[in-house]
């Protein structure tokens, strides 16, 4: 399944995507949770409730993909962990900035908050106080079941819910004063999320094989693939276990791949008026325009 979380009047509403059209399972299964949090918590036969009442959905219940204003599939996940260099073609892009050619033996690691997040078409922002917003698409896992501390690699792939694409939207100069990301990395409405989570059962194990793409007004900026990736979601989430229990609607951004603004010669960075896509294989297309923060 294809699941999108939307805003209807005031609400939060979660529905399923059928080519251009959207299953409100608001309308169509008022007795299931509103939010993918729930619904993943609920278990296998929330999700096949889920499924079955697409099918057999009211007309009333079916809305137009481009009518909708979406949010992030999972709007207050309790974490947000993000790999950093996970692509070796990008650790040698970054070296004369990084020094570092080295193929790392641990993945680095920092968190987003809830707060920076945003869904697909919404804007993202373009802060006051930089002119240096860069692009990172990435690889978003959704976890589906509570994953236990110690979790072995092989049973890892298991916990997952489902997969989305995510633009980890990188004020540079705020992120490099100093060796921790954290405040480059938590702009409000720079973590572009979306546009829906795709179920495993639609995917290779691990989402591994598949195009990534960045895109700015149309030109290719990074193209690699999830094959690529030093660490899998498997490896990434048993080390991630070792140090923390990873809860249901818990999101892991996988780190991204060559081809960011700001190891390009001259540096590349968004503006306003831009539009950014992140394209995964299979997954689906996040497009965002860039505006200016307003104060």
């Amino acid at each position: 399944m294809r699941i999108v979380n939307f805003l209807a009047g005031n609400e939060a509403h979660l529905g399923v995507r059928i080519g251009t059209q959207v299953i409100d399972l608001a309308l169509a299964a008022p007795q299931l949770p509103r939010d993918l949090e729930a619904l993943l918590a609920a278990g296998p036969d929330a999700m096949a409730a889920a499924a079955k009442a697409t099918r057999a959905a009211p007309r009333e219940a079916v809305r137009e993909i481009n009518s909708l204003h979406f949010l992030p599939p999972v709007r207050r996940p309790s974490k947000v962990v993000c790999l950093g260099t996970n692509y070796m073609a990008h650790i040698l892009e970054a070296v004369e900035l990084t020094g570092d050619d080295k193929k790392p033996d641990f993945p680095p690691v920092f968190m987003r908050s809830a707060n920076s997040l945003l869904g697909h078409c919404q804007p993202l922002l373009k802060p006051l106080v930089s002119d240096q917003l860069d692009w990172e698409a990435e690889l978003a896992v959704v976890i589906g079941r509570t994953v236990p501390r110690h979790v072995r690699k092989e049973d890892a792939l298991s916990y997952v819910g489902g997969y989305s694409c995510f633009n980890d939207g990188s004020v540079r100069d705020w992120q490099l004063r100093t060796t921790q990301w954290t405040l480059g990395k938590n702009f409000d409405a720079t973590g572009a999320f979306g546009p829906e989570m795709v179920t495993p059962d639609e995917l290779p194990p691990g989402a591994s094989g598949l195009r990534i793409q960045a895109r700015v007004n149309g030109t290719i900026m990074q193209d690699s693939n999830t094959a690529k990736m030093i660490f899998s979601v498997a490896e990434s989430m048993a080390i991630l276990s070792e140090a923390m229990t990873l809860y249901v609607g818990d999101v892991i951004i996988m780190g991204t791949c060559e081809g960011v603004g700001l190891t390009r010669k001259p540096p590349i960075f968004m503006k306003a008026g831009d539009v950014c896509e992140i394209e995964i294989e299979s997954i689906g297309v996040l497009s965002n325009p860039i505006v200016n923060e307003q104060r």
